[in-house]
């Protein structure tokens, strides 16, 4: 009996970490992008888009999934599994890729979580900026990813109650949600907004940020994690989303603000702002995260293993250049509209490159053994790849245009 017992506490203990692992996932997808994404399209088109919500949550999972199996079952994270198949250049190019991509988003996550800060502080900019980066400093510095873990579950906790709480004072019609969640639509003009949900959610550099976390995890209790943390995660955008709902006419959080102040008081407002800042600064943490974790599978052998571990040279070189990339811009207040440009267009040709690849290697039995698909689990994934394939295509040619002009 005590043997069972302690087996099945055991497992429970690892399902826990597993979902503060997972926790860090959603914290990094749900950030101030996707708060703007979600809340624009509850203004603009009521509930009708709520199924692309969970359309993408369950594309996130899927990518998500793979990606861990592949770490699981191999005992190589992402980025070493790229190297080893693709070679050192090609692995450089996605490295490049993905850095780019968390330094230019950088500067709009701290600047979104300051934002929010100043709902609710009557500081300045600037301050406010510099002080959101040097708590993200000091949690980087740390370099232990339980403590990493365990502060961003906490404010992604906090993030989701004050969103939850929000949208649940909002009121809305049962009945439209359900039909916005059940029955899949698309009113004009809604197809810029339809591919930034899902762009925000299933972003390619949580794939390398998602494949670190799952070192010495288990499969079962990894895809729990992931299925808790995720789902929850999808849900907060969902809530976020109803907030929306609330603006007539032209959308932004000043307005925003206004209506909640107006129907419910100064406490949403507060509340608002409280999730807004949460969803900037976890999100601050962990781009710099991702993009170290990106370089460091990708770069790490074992004579610089060392280096790249979480508080070696290299991994902290990374982190900080992104991390002092957004703080530049944001005490600035300059928007890097040129980098982020470039950076969506990295973006989308590395992550339909990426899920390709997670498609590929996660087949093979050999490289991967148990934790390989099922028939079910490959056509689910197939089908994500194909959507992640047709994203990729519009982002590009979307930042071809806008550099275009």
């Amino acid at each position: 009996m005590n043997g069972k017992g302690n087996d099945g506490e055991g497992r429970w203990k690892e399902r826990w970490w597993a979902t503060l692992a997972g926790a860090v996932l959603a914290a990094a997808f749900l950030g101030p992008g996707t708060i703007t994404t979600a809340s624009r399209a509850g203004a603009s088109h009521g509930a009708a888009l709520l199924w692309t919500l969970l359309l993408a949550t369950l594309a996130c999972f899927v990518l998500q999934d793979a990606a861990a199996r592949l770490t699981i079952g191999s005992g190589m994270p992402l980025g070493a599994a790229l190297r080893r198949r693709f070679g050192l250049r090609a692995a450089a190019v996605v490295a490049l890729a993905v850095v780019i991509g968390c330094a230019a988003y950088e500067a709009g996550n701290i600047l979104g979580g300051v934002a929010g800060a100043r709902m609710v502080l009557d500081f300045g900019i600037v301050p406010l900026t510099v002080a959101s980066s040097t708590l993200a400093f000091a949690l980087l510095w740390v370099g232990r990813t339980g403590v990493v873990t365990t502060v961003l579950s906490a404010l992604v906790a906090t993030m989701g109650l004050a969103f939850l709480v929000t949208a649940v004072g909002l009121r809305p019609e049962l009945g439209e949600l359900l039909r916005g969640l059940a029955v899949p639509t698309m009113p004009a003009g809604a197809g810029l907004l339809l591919l930034g949900l899902v762009g925000t959610t299933v972003v390619p550099y949580n794939l390398f940020l998602g494949s670190g976390l799952a070192q010495e995890r288990e499969g079962s209790a990894s895809r729990f994690g992931l299925a808790v943390a995720i789902g929850l995660g999808g849900l907060v955008s969902m809530a976020v989303l109803v907030v929306g709902t609330a603006v007539v006419g032209d959308f932004g959080f000043d307005a925003l603000a206004e209506v909640l102040a107006d129907r419910l008081g100064g406490w949403a407002v507060t509340f608002f702002g409280l999730g807004l800042f949460a969803a900037g600064f976890t999100s601050a943490v962990t781009a710099p995260l991702a993009a170290a974790w990106t370089a460091q599978g990708l770069f790490s052998d074992e004579e610089t293993k060392q280096a790249w571990s979480l508080r070696g040279r290299w991994f902290r070189v990374v982190w900080i250049v992104v991390l002092l990339t957004g703080t530049l811009f944001g005490v600035l207040g300059v928007q890097p509209i040129p980098v982020i440009i470039l950076a969506q267009a990295a973006n989308a040709l590395v992550l339909p490159f990426v899920s390709v690849f997670l498609w590929a290697v996660t087949a093979d039995r050999e490289l991967v053994g148990e934790q390989a698909h099922g028939p079910v689990g490959r056509g689910l994934l197939a089908a994500v790849v194909l959507l992640t394939v047709a994203l990729g295509a519009r982002g590009a040619w979307g930042a071809i245009v806008s550099l275009l002009g």
